[in-house]
């Protein structure tokens, strides 16, 4: 039918489909932003750590129905946020004081680990990150914003876990990263006293680490995770003789 058009060579027929389809973004389902949205709210302790989530309530406070909401809890249950206890409901996670010290310590091991791995490894990338998100903290504490410092607080810890190179040591870390950012949120929310000792912790930090001092890093780090674990059992004891 055309028979002086020669075949038109393909504008791809010497590259990958990566550089010219960008990866779709898939719209979130119900269920996942109900759980968003409790997970959130779970974080920045916006909810009490005990409270029960009914589900005709929690349905009608997000406009969803049983199906999606019943989803959401089942996936907040396996980020350790949320216990659903058969024949009475979910509940928001209420650690005890066994519990704190138990995710204090296995997070001290983990944090030390991967803060040794950056620093062997991603030292630029990892120095470069920090402080960063320092200033971010800087500017939340300046505000005297709790929320917004606890969750550049979260941001800062997570970073050498991000540039560690080492998935295990990272997935571990995961199994605990929400319920130590719930611990922190409920600590810096209204405590501003408790956010001035973190700050000055926290800039003791990249200080010691921007000059690869292992030993002093690990001294801060050990003294900045053990104190706010006791902050956090204070605060829970608290909480339970106001109750």
């Amino acid at each position: 039918m055309y028979p002086n058009r020669r075949p038109t060579k393909r504008a791809t027929s010497d590259r990958g489909l990566e550089p010219v389809l960008q990866e779709l973004e898939h719209p979130k389902s119900l269920a996942e932003m109900v759980e968003t949205r409790l997970r959130d709210a779970i974080v920045n302790a916006e909810l009490p750590f005990g409270r029960a989530l009914p589900e005709d309530e929690t349905g009608l406070a997000l406009g969803v129905s049983r199906t999606p909401l019943r989803a959401a809890l089942a996936r907040l249950a396996s980020l350790g946020l949320v216990t659903i206890v058969p024949n009475r409901g979910a509940f928001i996670f209420d650690p005890s004081l066994d519990d704190v010290r138990q995710l204090a310590a296995f997070r001290l091991m983990l944090e030390t680990k991967a803060m040794e791995l950056c620093l062997d490894g991603s030292a630029s990338a990892t120095l470069a990150e920090l402080s960063e998100v320092l200033t971010r903290m800087s500017e939340a504490h300046r505000r005297q914003d709790g929320t917004a410092y606890a969750q550049s607080d979260t941001e800062f810890h997570e970073v050498f876990f991000r540039h560690c190179g080492n998935a295990f040591v990272a997935n571990a870390f995961r199994t605990i990263s929400w319920q130590v950012a719930a611990l922190r949120a409920h600590l810096s929310v209204d405590r501003s006293w408790e956010r001035d000792t973190s700050f000055a912790e926290h800039c003791e930090i990249v200080e010691a680490f921007a000059r690869g001092d292992r030993a002093r890093l690990e001294t801060i780090l050990s003294d900045h995770i053990l104190r706010a674990a006791k902050a956090y059992a204070n605060v829970l004891k608290h909480v339970s003789q106001s109750s």
